[in-house]
């Protein structure tokens, strides 16, 4: 199981338990589900909605959300298939092309739609996966 599903399957086996200490258990799991989420997230650098033209920028809650999409479409996500994301402000749209290799590694293009006041910016790049689950950009 790749660690992005051993994640999603710890998210899913954390509300299994049906006794009273099923709240303590699910508020671990989540807790470490958001610790390694946050390395995951970590790991691709500000991601290439940090590249946004045109001057615009996110709040920290909506660039936490653009970067999770980003990692979601790089992680899993069907080619061309857009991962989106919204705030009652700011909506994004995350679309990955085709994993392709370089060496040993999977490595995706993919596009950013940053729509904010009615203009939409849109950044590109790739990253490439690295062995512990996580996503570094290439620049």
């Amino acid at each position: 199981m790749r660690t992005g599903g051993a994640i999603a399957a710890l998210v899913l086996l954390s509300g299994c338990a049906s006794t009273g200490g099923a709240r303590t258990t699910a508020t671990l799991s989540t807790v470490s589900t958001a610790s390694a989420s946050q390395s995951y997230i970590a790991a691709l650098q500000g991601g290439v909605v940090s590249r946004l033209p045109g001057g615009m920028t996110l709040g920290n809650a909506d660039r936490q959300r653009a970067l999770e999409a980003e990692y979601r479409a790089l992680e899993a996500a069907p080619g061309g298939q857009p991962v989106t994301w919204q705030s009652q402000s700011v909506s994004g749209s995350v679309v990955a092309a085709a994993p392709y290799q370089v060496g040993s590694q999977n490595c995706r293009q993919y596009s950013h739609t940053v729509t904010s006041a009615g203009q939409q910016s849109v950044a590109r790049g790739a990253a490439c996966r690295n062995p512990n689950g996580s996503w570094t950009p290439l620049t």
